[in-house]
């Protein structure tokens, strides 16, 4: 059919849409589910594969079984983990208690240059540990540091490699943690809120006990399970400096694997990493809620 306009016949215009075809969304992740799955789902499956191997020393034949675990949970093992649960949960709460104080001073600051200064160096000494922290420590507060030998601290009684001086060590990267991991809660508390306690006649301390505190406990168990996590996974630190000295399930893993103290216990090693990561579901488990829970009142 034509359509004539001023006497001249003119074909309708022929369009040609090309319709692009929609890429489904779930494609655009692909390559982090196969980096995921390389880097921890092969890892996470020979560790449990090896976790409930049983290997004949005699013969070499192998079955599946539960002795491995058994054996974890028992003996020497059984206290290194229980060491590690202890060393984790002193020096977290130590960071926790010393963070929180100097994560407001921060964020309270008038001062913008100090607030970003001790942020930045937050940030670095947060990440700081290994041998190089280790060494640092020794040099400085071992039994021939500088400090020790100044002070006099070793007729005081003062011993770096110990459960105490490992605490002391860890709370270097984990109090810098605190501050980066409480800072955006403190910062989310309201000013309205503080004015209308005190228009209400409440002082700093029952602000703090009645309203600042019950916002920010999520945030702080939170931040407490955090630190919990990073100081029960550490290992290069503890055994630079305290070697066996300090029962640690980080440690015994190392000496099962090498084997230091028996030879043929590989797989014993990978059922206490099992017992690592059950320890950490836990305290994720316990994390993400108290996270979920803290946000819904930071952010309304």
């Amino acid at each position: 059919m034509t359509a004539t306009l001023t006497g001249v016949d003119v074909a309708p215009p022929v369009t040609s849409v090309k319709r692009r075809r929609r890429v489904p969304g779930w494609l655009a992740v692909v390559p982090l589910l196969v980096f995921t799955a390389i880097a921890f789902g092969l890892p996470a499956v020979a560790m449990l594969n090896g976790a409930f191997s049983i290997k004949d020393q005699a013969t070499g034949a192998t079955s599946y079984g539960t002795g491995n675990l058994t054996t974890s949970l028992r003996g020497a093992y059984l206290t290194a983990l229980l060491g590690s649960v202890k060393l984790s949960a002193v020096s977290a709460g130590l960071g926790t208690l010393l963070g929180l104080p100097l994560a407001q001073v921060v964020v309270t600051s008038r001062f913008r240059a100090l607030r970003e200064a001790v942020l930045t160096a937050s940030g670095v000494l947060a990440n700081f540990g290994g041998v190089p922290l280790a060494f640092a420590f020794v040099a400085t507060l071992g039994n021939a540091g500088v400090l020790t030998r100044h002070l006099g601290l070793t007729q005081k009684g003062w011993d770096l490699y110990s459960f105490w001086g490992l605490v002391i060590v860890y709370l270097y990267f984990l109090i810098p943690l605190m501050v980066l991991t409480i800072t955006p809660a403190l910062e989310g508390l309201r000013s309205q809120w503080r004015e209308a306690a005190q228009n209400n006649g409440a002082t700093a301390v029952q602000y703090w006990r009645h309203v600042a505190l019950p916002v920010l406990l999520p945030s702080l168990l939170g931040g407490l399970v955090l630190l919990f996590g990073s100081a029960f996974a550490a290992y290069a630190t503890a055994a630079a400096m305290v070697g066996s000295s300090v029962p640690l399930v980080t440690l015994q893993i190392a000496d099962a694997i090498s084997g230091n103290v028996l030879v043929g216990q590989e797989n014993v090693a990978l059922a206490l990493s099992l017992d690592m990561v059950l320890v950490a579901g836990l305290v994720m488990a316990v994390y993400l809620p108290l996270q979920r829970r803290s946000a819904r009142w930071l952010d309304a």
